[in-house]
């Protein structure tokens, strides 16, 4: 795997003209592209799948060379296309790091997820901001996104938001949706935003996922985080 880039590919030129624009998902929710975003939570690779189902074109997905899981390809197809993803895969996690620091910068694939083993320290997250800027110039109008997806909720340092994903299965879930599959609902939280407060959502699915548009949203509330 070759090196990290070099500095000075990372200058405070490309951080004056950041991207504007953003991915809507899930009704009015919004992701800023030209950013790094984090997805934490037991249904964190199932946003990731939500997000790469609004974008067009490939969605590259790096992952430890030794992880114990892999993604199902049946449960994939419910989403999007399993042609779309390209799977990398690295032996340490500043080879994957490098990976998504050069794809971002490249600015032709619309989202990067990173599938982590362990929560990064802020230089790579910073490093990784820079690139998924430069690479909206390639772009134009359409500046990639980057999503690290992490084990724990002990919170990625400089990370643009972070968002909580899980199923929900509650009593209330149960009666409320009493003719969804299992694993129909879910609870989305926002933990951190730069400009937006800590809030809760139910996600509910009322259709097989083919489209995002089967899936529908309950109003924001103040998320009961702690």
């Amino acid at each position: 795997m070759p090196p990290p880039a070099a500095s000075h590919l990372l200058t405070r030129t490309t951080h004056r003209h950041r991207a504007k624009g953003g991915l809507r998902f899930l009704g009015d929710l919004e992701l800023q592209t030209g950013r790094v975003h984090e997805a934490c939570g037991p249904a964190r690779h199932t946003l990731a799948l939500i997000l790469a189902q609004l974008t067009a074109g490939p969605v590259l997905w790096i992952r430890p060379l030794k992880a114990r899981y892999t993604l199902n390809g049946v449960a994939i197809a419910e989403w999007i296309d399993p042609g779309r993803l390209v799977f990398l895969m690295g032996k340490r996690p500043e080879d994957m790091f490098w990976a998504m620091e050069e794809a971002l910068r490249d600015g032709h694939v619309p989202l990067v997820v990173a599938d982590l083993s362990e929560t990064p320290e802020l230089t790579p997250v910073r490093r990784l901001h820079l690139a998924a800027e430069a690479g909206a110039g390639a772009m134009g109008e359409s500046p990639p996104l980057g999503l690290l997806l992490t084990p724990g909720q002990e919170g990625t340092p400089g990370i643009e938001t972070r968002w909580y994903f899980s199923s929900a299965h509650g009593p209330e879930t149960k009666q409320a949706n009493t003719s969804a599959p299992r694993g129909a609902t879910w609870r989305l939280e926002r933990l951190r935003a730069r400009t937006l407060p800590p809030a809760a959502w139910e996600v509910s699915l009322r259709a097989p996922a083919t489209r995002q548009r089967h899936l529908s949203i309950a109003p924001p509330r103040p998320a009961a985080i702690g």
